[in-house]
């Protein structure tokens, strides 16, 4: 078959190529106790969708650094003991999603919470607070403040935050909580279940915000990568500083962030993948050492793969 990147038995022994932080333990220890300082101040707002199994909400909740975070949240009617709760995070630039393919879950009796990452496509609160370029560039967003100041950091915190919360539920049992994505969100399952352990299961998809290095030495800084390239042509142009933006980037590369999972992980990859290539997912999954499952597509790339919600579905099933 046509290869993009390493052969099936390279990837899976690869362990990435960019560059971990002396200090990236110490660096997310004191980030967490920042987000468990903030008081969420979780606001439920009901909306009226006509489904006899669920009630609807809009739910805020302040995240690090006074942002007001959305999601989208089901609860299923009629609970009388703790069940099973399902967070989910959506791709780069995205939101939400609709209500719509939220039902199935609720409809098993999960708790469903679907995040809306700041500054992206929902209704989740960006607070700014750095200068320089902001039109794009998510991944690179705050990379010349100082590592506290990039705003993945925040978004990571997140998702923690939002499982802490749903934990907290009197209707959620916080040890059958799972969490699942694709792309972005499939990077974001990762960072959620990484920094809350008590995730017991979690299904990421292609994901992304993996071995920026390895991205950057196959030429494919483009597409949902592109702002790497941007980066060096705005503000470093001839490269003087490459070895410090990719240390720095390191904090919010999850193939660092894996090793703390605990969780049952599902992983599906396209092995055609040239958004987020194959070799830097995998530097990610070969770095988890909890219970994984993979589900390779040799002719699929960064798209729909087929059956790929159904396995997901019965993942989830028993949780």
């Amino acid at each position: 078959m046509p290869l993009l990147d390493m052969p099936l038995n390279e990837l899976q022994q690869y362990k990435g190529r960019s560059p971990r932080p002396a200090d990236f333990d110490e660096y997310w220890e004191k980030a967490l106790q920042e987000m468990r300082s903030t008081d969420p101040n979780v606001e439920l707002i009901p909306v009226p969708i006509p489904v006899p199994f669920a009630e609807c909400y809009d739910m805020y909740f302040t995240g690090v650094k006074g942002a007001r975070v959305h999601a989208k949240l089901l609860k299923p009617k009629g609970r009388t003991q703790p069940g099973p709760a399902l967070l989910q995070f959506h791709g780069y630039s995205g939101h939400s999603g609709d209500w719509y393919d939220k039902l199935p879950y609720a409809a098993m009796g999960f708790t469903v919470a679907s995040m809306d990452c700041r500054g992206q496509g929902g209704k989740s609160e960006d607070v700014g607070g750095v200068k320089g370029n902001t039109y794009r560039g998510h991944i690179i967003r705050g990379l010349d403040h100082g590592p506290e100041h990039l705003l993945f950091r925040s978004i990571f915190l997140d998702t923690a935050q939002l499982a802490s919360i749903v934990m907290s539920f009197p209707e959620v049992d916080p040890d059958r909580v799972g969490a699942t994505g694709w792309s972005q969100g499939g990077a974001l399952t990762v960072a959620c279940a990484a920094l809350e352990p008590r995730i017991r299961k979690a299904a990421s998809i292609y994901p992304f915000l993996s071995d920026y290095r390895r991205v950057w030495e196959m030429d494919l800084a483009k597409d949902a990568y592109e702002e790497l390239r941007l980066y060096f042509r705005l503000f470093d142009p001839q490269h003087l500083r490459e070895d410090e933006v990719f240390e720095r980037l390191g904090y919010i590369d999850i193939q660092n962030l894996a090793p703390r999972i605990k969780a049952e992980m599902l992983f599906g990859v396209g092995l055609m993948d040239n958004i987020c290539p194959p070799s830097s997912q995998f530097a990610a999954i070969n770095k988890i050492t909890s219970p994984k499952r993979l589900e390779i597509y040799p002719d699929f790339g960064h798209e729909g793969l087929p059956g790929m919600h159904d396995k997901i579905l019965q993942f989830f099933s028993d949780l």
